[in-house]
């Protein structure tokens, strides 16, 4: 798990499902779909959503951006305004 953002209206959590845990050389039975996504809380409203699969890729190729371009807190927070309005579960521990 690896904190991206973190502001007073939002944070960004890139939540890796099946990355080894350090140490953890055993092998797995059968094949392992990699699976990996990216949690938004929006800590106004208290409520979060969990993107994963194509919603995962498509919010990765924004950060990836990011990266090139790197944008100002305000264009980044209405990009994660964008989103909180599919967050729909509450945050009950964080």
């Amino acid at each position: 798990m690896h904190m991206l953002y973190d502001s007073e209206s939002f944070a960004v959590v890139h939540i890796l499902a099946n990355a080894p845990m350090d140490g953890d050389q055993r092998e797995h039975d059968g094949p392992q779909i990699p699976r990996h996504g990216f949690e938004i809380v929006d800590k106004r409203s208290g409520k979060e959503v969990y993107l994963d699969g194509s919603w995962a890729e498509m919010f990765q190729s924004q950060i990836q951006a990011w990266q090139q371009n790197t944008p100002s807190q305000e264009e980044v927070e209405d990009t994660l305004e964008g989103y909180a309005t599919l967050a729909q579960m509450p945050v009950v521990m964080h």
